[in-house]
Parts: C-alpha cells; sequence; structure tokens
C-alpha cells in the first residue's frame, strides 16, 4: 500500500461549551464507527476544550489514499459547526504537492457567512463592502482571527495604516500561528522605513509558515529588501540562495520574482567580496535567459562584467558594451573610465 508524506496545521473554532461539548460528542461517536484509527490527527490531542477548539500543531507523517481520505472527511465534519479557522493540509511526495486541501467553517452561522461574504468582496474590488462585512463577522465573534486579519489588508490597501496595524495586532493575539498578520504588519513597518521592526515581523512569518505556503516565500523576500536596506548584505544571502533554488509554478505569486532574486543574489555576493560566485550566478542567468531567447536585463551584463573585471577575467568591456547598447547609463559611465 503507497504512503505519502502529510502535513497539517491549523485550528476550528466552535465559539462555546455548549457547542464544543456538542461536537465533540458527536465526533467521538463518529470516530468510533466509521475511522477507527485511520487517520493522521491525533485528536486526542487536538481537542482543546479550554479553548472550545481543535488546534491542529504543525504535523508531518505518512497516510495513505485511505487515511488521507478519512481524515479529510472527519475535518470537513467538524468544520460545518465551526465559528472560526482554517486547517491546510498537504500530500507530499519527492518534494511535489500531490494534493492540498484547505478546510474552513462553510454553515450558515452569520459570523461564517459575514466573513465568507467579505472575502468574496475583496476579489470583486468592493473593499468598503468587504470592511462593513469583516466588521459584522466580528460582532458575531470577537475572536475571529482571520476577520481581523483580512479587514486588516483591506485598511492598508485603503491606506488606514493605523487601523490595520490594530487588526493585524489583534488577529495575532488571538491567533499567534498564522502567518499573514505578521507579514502585513512588516509592510506597514517598510512603508514606516522601520525596517529592523519589520524584520522581527518577517521573521514571525517565516516561522509560523512552511516552504509550501506561497507567503513563507514572500516573507522571505521581504526580509532582503529590509536587510538590503539596512546594507546588511551578509544577511540577504540565505534568503536569496533559497528563493534561487526553489522551483515555483507559474501560478505561484512568487514566479515573477525569480529574476529579481537571480540578480540580487549576484549582486549581494559582490557587496561581500565574493566575486567569483557572483560571476557564476550572473553566467548561469544570462545563459538561461540566451536559450529561452528572452531579452537580458542590462543589469545582469553590468554586474557581470563588474565581477568578471574584480576577478581578473577578460570580457567585462564586452559585458559593458552590451549592457550600453540596451540602455545602461552606468556602463556608459565604466566605459569611459580608464583601466
Amino acid at each position: 500500500m503507497e504512503e505519502f508524506k502529510t502535513i497539517v496545521s491549523g485550528s476550528l473554532e466552535f465559539g462555546s461549551q455548549k457547542t464544543y461539548d456538542k461536537v465533540f460528542k458527536m465526533f467521538e461517536h463518529r470516530v468510533e464507527n466509521y475511522y477507527k484509527a485511520d487517520l493522521f490527527v491525533d485528536y486526542e490531542v487536538a481537542f482543546v476544550p479550554e479553548d472550545f477548539m481543535v488546534r491542529i500543531p504543525r504535523t508531518v507523517t505518512t497516510s495513505t489514499n485511505k487515511i488521507w481520505k478519512n481524515t479529510l472527511d472527519s475535518l470537513e465534519y467538524l468544520a460545518q459547526f465551526a465559528l472560526a479557522g482554517r486547517i491546510k493540509v498537504w500530500m507530499v511526495q519527492d518534494g511535489v504537492i500531490q494534493r492540498s486541501s484547505t478546510i474552513e467553517p462553510k454553515c450558515d452561522k452569520v459570523a461564517v457567512q459575514a466573513f465568507l461574504r467579505g472575502r468574496t468582496q475583496l476579489t470583486e474590488g468592493k473593499e468598503k463592502e468587504a470592511i462593513s462585512s469583516f466588521d459584522k463577522a466580528i460582532a458575531k465573534y470577537e475572536r475571529h482571527a482571520y476577520a481581523y486579519e483580512k479587514r486588516g489588508y483591506v485598511k492598508l490597501q485603503l491606506e488606514d495604516f493605523e487601523g490595520a496595524e490594530t487588526d493585524f495586532n489583534k488577529s495575532s493575539a488571538i491567533n499567534p500561528n498564522i502567518p499573514e498578520p505578521y507579514v502585513g504588519l512588516a509592510k506597514i513597518k517598510m512603508i514606516e522605513k522601520d525596517y529592523n521592526s519589520a524584520l522581527i515581523h518577517l521573521t514571525s512569518g517565516v516561522k509560523n509558515s512552511i516552504p509550501l505556503m506561497p507567503i513563507y516565500w514572500q516573507a522571505r523576500r521581504m526580509r532582503v529588501l529590509c536587510h538590503m536596506e539596512l546594507k546588511q548584505h551578509a544577511e540577504t544571502l540565505g534568503d536569496l540562495k533559497a528563493f534561487c533554488n526553489r522551483h515555483f509554478n507559474e501560478d505561484d505569486p512568487n514566479y515573477k520574482h525569480n529574476g529579481w532574486a537571480t540578480f540580487n543574489y549576484g549582486k549581494m555576493l559582490l557587496e561581500v567580496g565574493d566575486s567569483q560566485q557572483a560571476l557564476e550566478i550572473f553566467n548561469k542567468s544570462v545563459e538561461d535567459l540566451e536559450k529561452k531567447n528572452t531579452e537580458i536585463d542590462p543589469d545582469f551584463l553590468l554586474y557581470r562584467g563588474i565581477a568578471r573585471k574584480q576577478i581578473g577575467k577578460s570580457g567585462y568591456k564586452k559585458d559593458w558594451k552590451e549592457a550600453a547598447q540596451l540602455g545602461s547609463k552606468k556602463a556608459s559611465e565604466l566605459l569611459q573610465v580608464k583601466d
């Protein structure tokens, strides 16, 4: 029987002792009669009576197709009684996602429907209506961390930075295990040019996400930007190297930043004095672009030329001439300097 690596993390909140007790009793019966031991979630640990919730810390295990199906069925069953929360599940084989699922409340309770409506309104560009919907969700369930988080992003988009910061802080205080509020707070701090504070929030965002999530790589990319602003060149290298080594599908929002990461990885290597490795990065980038018959950014040629010159290799003037022809003013200036 084939086994897969599975990863699960998240929580579902039931909001009251009465609902929690009812769900717990029904679920015990369901597990005994339907699932037995064929689950990859340890529900004896996951049920948290003092908080009226199911909380699943990040768990990496193995499962079969049967166990995968049973576990998702069990989570969907619980979600129909929840007021808030989110559980994410992945099936991975050889580092590639085979299946994934996000389990969220979708019942007819007011807090649930208001949150879902607000999220839909966001995709339709109806920001003010979305805020009203998230207000309603929070009014019905004041511990709705995801409603605070979503409302925070709408306020951020509308440049209500104070209101956004308040909502992100409330969200992370209620549920410190979700990454989105930390990234939102980091965006605000970056706007304020408080890059040290932004780095603290981004590190929390990275710790509370995993590489299978796009927001994990968004946080690492933003962390690079902060270090660059602070002239902390060596501190960028780990995040840049990891980003460059990661394969992103075209539908991943991080895919469009591949070129940015490669260029800045080479540039930061130059800044710390590793001209040889920087040259290798720029060489590979230019070769890949030529194979794809894609237009080469003149900055790649400019900095490849700088790397070549620093380690005493020929060809740097050729790079600068090509860069200058493509519009690089700095390359033109370097060509005027006598060796």
